[in-house]
């Protein structure tokens, strides 16, 4: 177990957590919060660079499905539209969730909704997220 704790250094550690996060949050499956948690236990001193790398990697993640959404022809009904429809970029501060945020994410960019209003509420809500996580560490 400890040679395979030093082959985790922090620079893997956090390249790691970055391409989880990034993958986590697009259509593909996985959960970056574990990760998360096993660098933190690994390297606390971390805690900063691993929620900013976490977060920058999910919130690509995301406008990576939100541009997904936006090569959608119009004519393709989408599930969560109504309540893009509804709430706007704001919803996306709910990008983080489980499911319904990757439709979330697709909503908005096949609703062509503002890009930078979508990347600021999909941060903010994602940066909140693993913030929590790493704080329950």
């Amino acid at each position: 177990m400890e040679a395979f704790n030093q082959f985790l250094t922090s620079d893997l550690s956090l390249w790691g957590l970055f391409l989880a996060s990034l993958l986590g949050a697009t259509l593909l499956p996985g959960g970056s919060e574990i990760v998360l948690i096993g660098v933190l236990k690994l390297h606390p001193e971390l805690f900063w660079p691993a929620i900013l790398l976490g977060t920058l990697g999910n919130t690509l993640g995301g406008m990576i499905t939100f541009a997904m959404g936006w090569m959608l022809p119009a004519t393709q009904q989408l599930k969560h539209v109504e309540k893009m429809r509804r709430y706007g970029t704001p919803a996306l501060l709910l990008a983080w969730t489980p499911l319904m945020g990757d439709a979330l994410c697709l909503a908005a960019g096949w609703l062509r909704l503002n890009i930078g209003y979508a990347l600021l509420f999909m941060a903010v809500g994602k940066l909140a997220r693993y913030w929590i996580v790493a704080m329950a560490v």
